[in-house]
């Protein structure tokens, strides 16, 4: 490693092209670490982000279409005798099949986080004739955000990119990873939604009587249903992690990133954001969303009912999880905040907001209207994490913590509501069937 720095430092650019291409053709090169150090010579002045990344991204490129080639050229006869050279054996060949017929070729936007993965698919997908264009339009701008992504780490961490490498491409990994799940998941949802909608509701038909004749809310409920699993799963894990005392790695990494991204500059940018967390913020969404419901809504009592129910239940929520856990808050501004686990800011954002576009968007066939709320919401959840961190307010595992309950009791509430709506409107059928008979 030490020699390619050496190369790195005195030829720049074009080490990083051949080396990023190199790699793709499955030699054993460490790219993330060469990209991270590309970063660090970028916050030193030695060389040009803009530059770098197109060095990075041409020699990917020129990398992944050379071995996507190379596997069409040569097909499963050559892979069966030298491919386990470069880490493409049968056996991989086969695994990869099956990933691939199951899951599409989305895996290749995210396979450059997972080593070892991404220096084969090129070959694979050659091998498979997979259609140049397809596999291009994944390829080129998955690897492109990767050497992106690891660049711009280094560059920001500068540094302390030294102590920090081992965290953050683990963290890298574990994004990878969960992106991957992410996408299969969608793309299991969309393959098999008939399917998983009967099983859900075969589930859950034993406890609620009227169920099965939900119509479109099905697919609310699942999708709600699916949320509330994950958001718990991540709680769980984040309590765990409490108790382990494992934040502080965490903590300090995302606050240097946060601090180092923003910087003096946006000082008062930051300080304004703060406000975005306040009751002052919340009130008019609230009573917005409460117009907008009697305007729109259907079973408008019960709609505004869960939302009352939702920001307040939010709130007492916090507050006894915040006594529970009984964490300071860092020492910003000479002051350290009691009881910031989980930050009560980003739970009631997600809770408050959340809860509010879902009824926005549930009574609103707008095209126009629909990005916008859903970018608005993301925009101000996120704004109020960040602010918080960059003041340093809240640890970063707080406003994460915050997101996390607020998303468990945001999509527990999404569920519940659909399910008392569906239930109360066959109760009024039944009720209407009786009378005529």
């Amino acid at each position: 490693m030490d020699y390619i720095l050496t190369l790195l430092h005195q030829y720049g650019y074009i080490i990083i092209f051949i080396a990023l291409a190199l790699e793709m053709l499955a030699l054993p090169l460490p790219g993330e670490m060469l990209m991270s150090y590309t970063g660090l010579f970028v916050y030193q002045g030695q060389l040009s982000w803009s530059l770098s990344i197109a060095a990075a991204g041409a020699g990917l490129i020129a990398g992944v279409t050379s071995s996507y080639w190379i596997g069409l050229r040569l097909g499963k006869p050559f892979v069966s005798k030298y491919g386990s050279r470069v880490h493409l054996g049968e056996e991989q060949l086969a695994r990869m099949s099956v990933w691939f017929e199951k899951y599409g070729d989305k895996l290749l936007f995210f396979s450059f986080f997972i080593p070892g993965v991404r220096h084969v698919t090129g070959y694979f997908c050659g091998v498979t004739r997979m259609p140049f264009r397809r596999y291009a339009a994944y390829a080129y701008s998955g690897g492109v955000f990767w050497v992106g992504l690891f660049i711009s780490l280094g560059t920001i961490l500068g540094p302390k990119w030294e102590a920090y490498h081992g965290t953050v491409n683990r963290y890298m990994l574990i994004f990878g990873a969960a992106s991957l799940l992410i996408s299969l998941l969608v793309y299991i949802i969309r393959k098999y939604k008939s399917h998983i909608v009967e099983f859900t509701l075969n589930l859950l038909k034993r406890g609620i009587e009227h169920f099965q004749s939900l119509g479109k809310v099905r697919f609310v409920v699942l999708a709600a249903f699916i949320l509330f699993a994950g958001f718990f799963s991540l709680m769980l894990g984040l309590i765990q992690d409490y108790f382990a005392h494992e934040f502080s790695q965490f903590d300090e990494i995302v606050t240097y990133l946060v601090q180092t991204t923003f910087g003096p500059g946006w000082h008062r940018w930051m300080n304004g954001c703060l406000q975005l967390g306040s009751f002052e913020f919340y009130l008019p969404v609230l009573v917005l969303t409460a117009l907008w419901i009697v305007a729109r809504g259907r079973n408008r009592l019960l709609e505004l009912v869960f939302l009352v129910w939702a920001a307040g239940g939010g709130e007492l929520l916090d507050e006894g999880l915040r006594v529970l856990f009984h964490r300071h808050g860092p020492n910003g501004g000479g002051t350290s905040l009691l009881n910031t686990f989980p930050s009560e800011q980003t739970l009631i954002s997600m809770t408050v907001c959340g809860f509010s576009a879902y009824l926005i968007l549930r009574h609103t066939r707008s095209l126009i209207l629909r990005p916008f709320v859903i970018g608005a919401v993301l925009a101000v959840c996120l704004l109020i994490g960040i602010s918080r961190i960059d003041m340093q307010l809240l640890f970063p595992s707080d406003v994460a913590a915050g997101y996390v309950f607020g998303g468990v009791w945001l999509s527990l509430n999404i569920m519940l509501l659909e399910i008392v709506r569906e239930l109360q409107d066959n109760g009024r059928m039944l009720l209407g069937a009786g009378k005529e008979a």
